[in-house]
């Protein structure tokens, strides 16, 4: 073989060693997956804690990652329907102990590159790495940097998995193209801004204004200088004419937000700008075209507005041409836990913390509470965090206490299609219980202890290498103790 050769098998074989992850509870197939990719070279990382590796996972470091479909406290399909939800493109394959079409099918369904049915060989596993290994090595080298970082963050900008939100996801995309006035409502938090310029985004009108308005920040007056402009003395203060809203938006996108609050008068002067397409400045004679698409948003109720007189019927059925609802976050099952672990994940990234994830305690909290004020509490509860927790995990004791006395709702798991998946199934939950026991045993005669590892052992009468590596397992240290 020639040195110009050598130097090319050297090349590819480097080339082909890939980082993989590998995130399953059962210890034995985590070591099994090690020894046998190790010895080809490949760098592997093993979770047996699955909100850890979920973690891991989002870094996007890894060019693949071999996922477990029944684990406790966190069901692969989760992790899999989050992972792609925040955008994460690195191949997953699917390891499972259920040898049945349907796992299967439903684990391709979810994104999956693939899976493997336990128990495994090493040729098998070695012949599914290599098969991945040309697309995950694609990623590698064609992603901005090298890294395997975010391709989109969720559905333009918007996170969420749950059913509510992939309808929304869904009614965006359909109405997006075209030039109909959409109405979006929902709840103060749920992001309906988000919404409007996802559809700027998608429409034909992407390369023009999106120009936003709130329509509470404003006297009547200014408010409509704003929206329609104003000549010169037109009013107390107008030193030069203004251009508003709608000319300077000619070809893009007005978004009106919280048009419940316009006074009677200016939803009147709205109302004929939708009809005739003309707009005239504050003071002013002549009306000018504009080509605007306008999208609103509200808070409120405007049916029961139009029925109490405050909002103008004739005016409701022009907005409500294509109604957008946002669910609130209580109403997104499965969005809670995306959506924390992301913002934890841009805070830490912000702040240079070192915090890996939440723990299943606290994580079954932040389901639990009914987020009043929906994904802007959200994100700000866990920015705090971010910044107040000492550790590596956050546990309950980090939460605020409106979420610590939330009262915690079970975790629903996908329903087995097998008398043996089902069996399989209550083994599973058994030992998910028995975890999370261990783990705030751990937690609490470390409590006890203040910390000490050797008095804490010795208190609970376990021999102290045992009661270390329990706390290994579950990635607990003395300076993460903290008391209530």
């Amino acid at each position: 073989m020639s040195s110009s050769e050598l130097a090319s098998q050297q090349s590819e074989q480097e080339t082909f060693r890939l980082r993989i992850l590998v995130v399953d509870d059962d210890p034995a197939v985590g070591a099994s997956c090690r020894r046998i990719l190790s010895a080809e070279g490949h760098e592997v990382v093993v979770f047996e804690n699955p909100l850890a590796g979920f973690q891991a996972a989002l870094n996007g470091q890894y060019d693949l990652i071999l996922l477990d479909l029944v684990m406790p406290g966190f069901h692969g399909m989760k992790f899999l329907g989050q992972l792609k939800a925040a955008g994460i493109a690195t191949p997953v394959v699917i390891i499972t102990g259920y040898a049945t079409v349907e796992s299967a099918v439903e684990a391709m369904k979810q994104g999956a590159a693939d899976y493997i049915s336990k128990p495994f060989s090493p040729d098998q596993l070695s012949t599914l790495v290599r098969k991945l290994g040309t697309r995950a090595i694609w990623f590698r080298h064609t992603l901005p940097g090298g890294k395997q970082t975010e391709i989109c963050q969720g559905f333009e900008g918007i996170l969420g998995q749950s059913r509510p939100m992939q309808q929304v996801f869904a009614l965006i995309k359909r109405v997006a193209p075209t030039d109909g006035t959409v109405l979006i409502t929902g709840e103060s938090g749920t992001g309906k801004e988000l919404v409007a310029q996802a559809i700027h985004r998608l429409s034909p009108r992407r390369d023009k204004p999106l120009l936003a308005c709130d329509c509470t920040a404003l006297a009547p007056t200014l408010l409509e200088s704003e929206l329609f402009g104003h000549v010169k003395g037109s009013f107390s203060g107008a030193i030069a004419t203004k251009k508003g809203l709608f000319e300077v938006a000619d070809g893009g996108t007005v978004f009106l937000d919280e048009v419940g609050n316009l006074s009677l008068e200016t939803q009147a002067k709205l109302l004929r700008v939708l009809e005739t397409r003309r707009v005239k400045k504050v003071g002013d004679t002549a009306e000018r075209q504009v080509d605007i698409r306008l999208i609103a948003a509200t808070n409120r109720n405007l049916a029961e507005m139009v029925g109490a007189g405050q909002f103008r019927e004739d005016l409701y059925y022009r907005l409500n041409v294509v109604p957008i609802h946002l669910p609130p976050l209580r109403e997104r099952p499965g969005d809670v836990a995306l959506l924390a672990n992301v913002f934890l994940r841009r805070a830490c990234a912000k702040m240079d913390r070192p915090i890996k994830g939440f723990t299943l305690e606290a994580m079954a909290r932040l389901e639990s509470y009914a987020w009043p004020g929906n994904v802007r509490e959200l994100k700000n509860i866990i920015e705090r965090i971010a910044i107040l927790c000492e550790g590596e995990y956050i546990d309950v004791v980090h939460l605020p206490l409106e979420i610590r006395q939330a009262p915690v709702r079970p975790t629903l798991l996908p329903l087995p299609t097998t008398w043996e998946e089902f069996r399989q199934l209550k083994e599973q939950v058994a030992d998910s219980t028995i975890q999370e026991l261990e783990r705030r045993f751990i937690l609490e005669a470390l409590r006890r202890a203040g910390g000490n590892v050797s008095r804490a052992a010795k208190q609970v009468r376990m021999l102290r290498p045992n009661f270390h590596k329990l706390m290994r397992k579950y990635g607990i240290r003395p300076e993460d103790i903290h008391s209530e």
